[in-house]
Order: C-alpha cells, then sequence, then structure tokens
C-alpha cells in the first residue's frame, strides 16, 4: 500500500487535496453528487487536524475556451459547501499565478480553498493533461503535503494528481485506500467460485482485463458489445449490433474462447431494435439475428443461465451493464441481472463505470458489497495491478489495514 494519510504528520500543515469531482450536472444541477460525499471523510479528518485545504479537481472534458463556460467547479464548491455546511469554503475563478499564490497566503487554518477546474489548463496547450512541469510544480508550491484522493482518475498522469507527488511529500487519501483495498481483497484474492460479469460497448478496451481475470476466475458471463464480439468470432450473425471491427482482437478473442471455452458464458437469446425503426423491439433467440437487427439486451433464457452460476457463487465482479438499460425497451436484462445480484449470498463488487451508474438508476443502491468509485482507474488496477498516478508516492514500511470507513 502507498504511503497513507493517517500515517503521516498533517497537523497544521497546508494540504493540497486532489479529488475526483468529475460528477453529472445538468442545468447547473448536481444529479449525482456520491464522489463529493465519497470524500468527505479525508476533509473532515484534514478539519480536525487544523489543516488548510487546497482542493484540485478535473470536470469535464475542456477542449477550447467554450466548455470554460461549462465546466466551472463553481457550483460543485456550492455543493461542497452545503454538505460539509461549513461557511469558509471558498472558490477561486483561478488555479494559476500570483492571484492564486495571494489567495493561499491568505488562509486560515480549516479553511477550503477550491481551485478552479484543473482541465483549464488544457487550453492551449494541454498542460495539466501532459503533466506539464511547471504547472505541478507551481501547483506543488501552494501546500506542504499532497494527498491524492482521486481514485477515479488515478490511471493517468496529469499535473495535478501526478505531477504534485514529485515535488511534496505525499500520501493517498481515505478514499483511495478503501478502493485499493477492496479490490485486493475482493477482486484480486477472491473466495471461489468466482464470477466475472462483464458487459458494455467496447471489447477493444477490456482485453488486458480479459486476459487478466479469466484465469482467476471460474466463469465470465457476457452481455453487451462484449458479448456480440464474442458471438461475432464464433460466426453469429450480430447483425448492426456494436462489436469490435479490428481482426487483431478478433482472433485474440477467438484465442480465448478456445482456451477458456469452459468458462465463457455466452446469452443464449436477446432483444433486439432495428436500424429501420427507432421504435422496434423483439425477442430473439441468438441465432435468429437478422443483418437489419440490433442485439440491445439479453433474454429470459440468457438470465436463467446466469442466475443459476451467480447463485452457486462465492464472489462476484460486475464491469459494464448487459444491455442499453437507459432505453426502458431494453432495460429489463439489467435490471433482473442486478435483481438476481442482490439476492444472491455472495460477495459482489460493482466495477465502477456503467456498471455503478445502473446500481444508481435502476435503484439498487445499497444492495451490494462494495461499489467502486472508479472507472477506467478500476479497470487497470485489477489488470496491471497498479496505477500511474501513484509512482511517484512512497510505499508504507508495513501492511496497513484497509480502512473500514
Amino acid at each position: 500500500m502507498k504511503k497513507c494519510l493517517q500515517n503521516i504528520i498533517v497537523k497544521n500543515k497546508k494540504i493540497i487535496l486532489r479529488v475526483d469531482y468529475n460528477v453529472p450536472v445538468i442545468n447547473g444541477k448536481i444529479i449525482d453528487d456520491s464522489k463529493i460525499k465519497l470524500t468527505l471523510d479525508t476533509i473532515y479528518y484534514l478539519l480536525s487536524e487544523n489543516c488548510k485545504i487546497i482542493l484540485l479537481s478535473h470536470f469535464g472534458k475542456v477542449r477550447n475556451n467554450q466548455d470554460k463556460l461549462k465546466y466551472s467547479l463553481e457550483p460543485i464548491a456550492n455543493h461542497l459547501k452545503m454538505l460539509l455546511n461549513k461557511e469558509d469554503v471558498y472558490f477561486s475563478k483561478e488555479n494559476y499565478g500570483i492571484e492564486v499564490i495571494n489567495r493561499v497566503n491568505q488562509m486560515l487554518p480549516k479553511e477550503i480553498l477550491v481551485l478552479e477546474n484543473t482541465r483549464f489548463m488544457d487550453v492551449p496547450n494541454k498542460l495539466e493533461s501532459n503533466s506539464d512541469a511547471q504547472l505541478s510544480e507551481f501547483w506543488a508550491s501552494l501546500g506542504d503535503i499532497f494527498v491524492n484522493d482521486a481514485f477515479g482518475c488515478a490511471h493517468r498522469t496529469h499535473a495535478s494528481n501526478y505531477g504534485i507527488s514529485k515535488y511534496i511529500p505525499s500520501c493517498i487519501g481515505f478514499l483511495m485506500q478503501k478502493e485499493l483495498g477492496m479490490l485486493n481483497r475482493l477482486v484480486l484474492h477472491p473466495i471461489h467460485p468466482f464470477t466475472v460479469i462483464m458487459g458494455g460497448a467496447k471489447i477493444d478496451d477490456k482485453l488486458e482485463l480479459m486476459e487478466n481475470l479469466l484465469p482467476k476466475c471460474d466463469h465470465l458471463l457476457c452481455g453487451g458489445g462484449i458479448a456480440n464480439s464474442c458471438l461475432q468470432a464464433l460466426g453469429f450473425n450480430i447483425g448492426e449490433s456494436l462489436a469490435t471491427d479490428n481482426d487483431e482482437v478478433t482472433n485474440k478473442i477467438k484465442q480465448l474462447l478456445l482456451k477458456y471455452k469452459n468458462k465463457f458464458i455466452l446469452p443464449l437469446d436477446c432483444v433486439v431494435g432495428s436500424t429501420y425503426d427507432a421504435n422496434f423491439a423483439q425477442y430473439k433467440l441468438i441465432d435468429k439475428v437478422l443483418d437489419n437487427d440490433i442485439i440491445l439486451d439479453i433474454g429470459t433464457r440468457t438470465l436463467q443461465k446466469y442466475a443459476n452460476i451467480i447463485m452457486n457463487s462465492e464472489t462476484i465482479f460486475v464491469n459494464g451493464t448487459v444491455g442499453a438499460y437507459e432505453n426502458v425497451k431494453f432495460a429489463n436484462g439489467t435490471k433482473e441481472l442486478l435483481g438476481l445480484l442482490k439476492k444472491s449470498d455472495a460477495i459482489v463488487v460493482i466495477g465502477g463505470g456503467d456498471a455503478s451508474s445502473s446500481v444508481n438508476n435502476l435503484g439498487y443502491n445499497n444492495a451490494f458489497t462494495y461499489v467502486s468509485s472508479g472507472g477506467g482507474a478500476t479497470l487497470e488496477y485489477i489488470a496491471k495491478e497498479h496505477l500511474k498516478a501513484l509512482d511517484s508516492i512512497d510505499e508504507e514500511e508495513q501492511a496497513v489495514e484497509v480502512l473500514d470507513l
């Protein structure tokens, strides 16, 4: 485990706290504030230690000056103030320059200063995303200690989550500790039988994860674009369904299907849409899919087959969804699958991204053992047991227990 917050002296220090507040916002209203709430334990601890907190986060994809109008962190800073019920949470419209230095120098203990979206520094020269040394050093100069609690983007090496750690003493916050500890204990070293449920759009981005998990798991249940690509590799007609068009990826899938043929479990039936009619939805066996069909959900026979495996599993890791659950016509598979998981006695870990969103949107909050806050970071850690943003943070000298937060 990397150096942990509770094991370094932070009392009365200026803390650079990197969080992941890249939350969904519509018309200025935060739709899901769970990512913000997950960092509150770290913030409360730092406040109890009389710290001054300079808070950094990215928000949205900022490619031009127009995007800056949409992706200011100011409404998120105001929401943090409300959650903490604390008046001395302030927002800086700047995140670089003499005004920031002056504002930090004026801070009092237990104040929080939220700097503007770190990705604003990507316009025009991608200084944040390319981990520019001068920008990293500037942000590091604002504090005494850097605390990285931004698990959701820890697979990236940006100035604000990696570059800073090269210049000042650094550690990981409580959320980062919990994420790494849970994934280590529940997924990397699972209790068997161990079942992986993998869905989502693109198999190209998940091949490495599949290759890592297949030797460890007892079953791999597939849905979504992952299943489509496997069915296509086996010669099934998948119509116009989403699947890989990369021949190299397809050949790799064929090799994996052959090597682990007793572990792969693919759909028997499906619900399809049509290229001709946006309102079309029809149940079909998987070998009856036509050229203009689009597979958008798994069917009842598939759910029954998956249910038998789920009920006999001790650990289950879920990544992605098995259908286009955002559309009510194609949500049944994902909703029923989550219901089966809730009824099971297994340890169930939801692996971030779309899987976590489906849990929240379909009413299964607090139903599972652990729901990861990361998407790409969760997958990268499971695949590689490594996160690039933490490379410059020292390891603990002895093992650290997972925090029970």
